[in-house]
């Protein structure tokens, strides 16, 4: 009764369940039903629910402090920058609460950057269809956005002018559409070329979700500045941004040195870091994920859907002439949880742990899902 009513209280979430465990790849709602999750927070729940690791570093930390304040350093802060830079070939990190927060703050870093160079470098150039939120104060900034994997576009408006150019390597919004390599290394020769700051939004496609610890490492690029998202916790409230090259130093007295509970927090981070550097677990995660995609391809041709687009275990399952809320409220009967990415297009981001028999059995649930929206649709025709 009192879980009843307090599902009544969440707007929009009266048909919802109400999950009270998980472990992996899979939750437990409230009436004791097990539900295979491969949306996993958007991905953010790196290790899947609830790991060992993540656990075990959390109650020793919590054991002895969880937040000094927002003003102090604690070590995991401190560990967790060494650590994010080594692995990372950058110089500055600052951690925040989210990647809003962490999109923000690179926007003001690389435009005050670029102003100090340039005084003319007054536009932030953005790419439609990206989901990123600008900060509510850019002054005199000019804001362009441009056509997505367009690099004639593009060339048109990073001159001169232009500060900087904030690109995610992975587009979840638009239906988890990837950049195209031609694209991604003209954009970094062109904000070369120009002076402009290449900032990569990697909240969504970093820490291993594309195979690699980084995105970037697909294309063969490097970013000046770049975000972090919450899978750097393992699915907890913690962002970062680091800074490369040119643009660290000038970033060393901007970069804010702790957030809130960052104790607590950048312990989380410690542990997620080692798990994904082990040196089998990205050979494991491409594994899993090619394993995933033919899967998954094989399910599209039979239903008709498709092309797969996607890295890694990020990957969109664009449906055919079906609605992706209807597909997934029909597997969620079926047991299973799902993204979507768009009107019509499955967004499927499965812990980076995740195992063959998750996938077979993802396979099976999906498989029903699609025939039982088919019948549905066949009784109303």
């Amino acid at each position: 009764m009192r879980d009843s009513m307090a599902r009544l209280q969440l707007m929009g979430e009266r048909a919802a369940p109400v999950f009270v465990r998980g472990q992996g790849s899979w939750l437990w709602d409230a009436e004791g039903r097990a539900y295979l999750d491969f949306e996993q927070g958007m991905g953010g729940n790196s290790l899947g629910h609830s790991p060992t690791l993540l656990l075990d570093a959390l109650r020793r930390q919590a054991e002895l402090l969880v937040s000094p304040g927002r003003q102090y350093c604690s070590r995991g802060q401190l560990k967790l920058a060494a650590r994010l830079c080594e692995a990372t070939g950058s110089e500055r990190v600052a951690f925040c609460s989210g990647p809003v927060e962490a999109n923000g703050l690179a926007v003001r870093l690389a435009l005050q950057w670029a102003a100090e160079q340039n005084p003319a470098a007054d536009t932030l150039v953005v790419l439609d269809g990206s989901h990123v939120e600008l900060p509510a104060q850019l002054g005199a900034t000019r804001v362009l956005r441009v056509p997505f994997n367009d690099l004639e576009a593009l060339a048109a408006v990073v001159d001169l002018r232009c500060a900087a150019v904030l690109i995610e390597p992975l587009q979840l919004a638009r239906g988890v559409v990837p950049a195209t390599l031609e694209y991604l290394q003209g954009a970094q020769r062109l904000c070369r070329e120009q002076g402009a700051v290449l900032i990569l939004d990697e909240s969504s496609s970093g820490m291993g979700r594309c195979g690699a610890l980084l995105a970037e490492e697909l294309y063969g690029v490097r970013a000046d500045l770049f975000t972090l998202g919450s899978a750097l916790a393992g699915g907890l409230p913690l962002a970062a941004v680091l800074a490369r090259g040119r643009i660290a130093n000038a970033a060393a007295d901007a970069l804010p040195q702790a957030c809130p509970g960052e104790a607590l927090l950048t312990v989380a981070g410690v542990a997620v870091l080692g798990a994904v550097l082990d040196g089998s677990f990205f050979a494991q995660t491409r594994e899993v994920a090619e394993h995933l995609r033919e899967g998954l391809a094989h399910l599209a041709r039979r239903h008709a859907h498709g092309p797969l687009r996607g890295h890694g275990l990020m990957l969109g399952l664009p449906l055919i002439g079906q609605r992706a809320r209807v597909v997934q409220r029909a597997a969620r009967e079926q047991g299973l949880l799902l993204g979507v990415a768009g009107d019509e297009c499955l967004r499927l981001s499965p812990a980076l742990t995740v195992s063959h028999g998750n996938v077979e059995e993802m396979l099976r649930r999906l498989g029903r899902a699609l025939r039982r929206v088919e019948q549905r649709c066949e009784e109303v025709a």
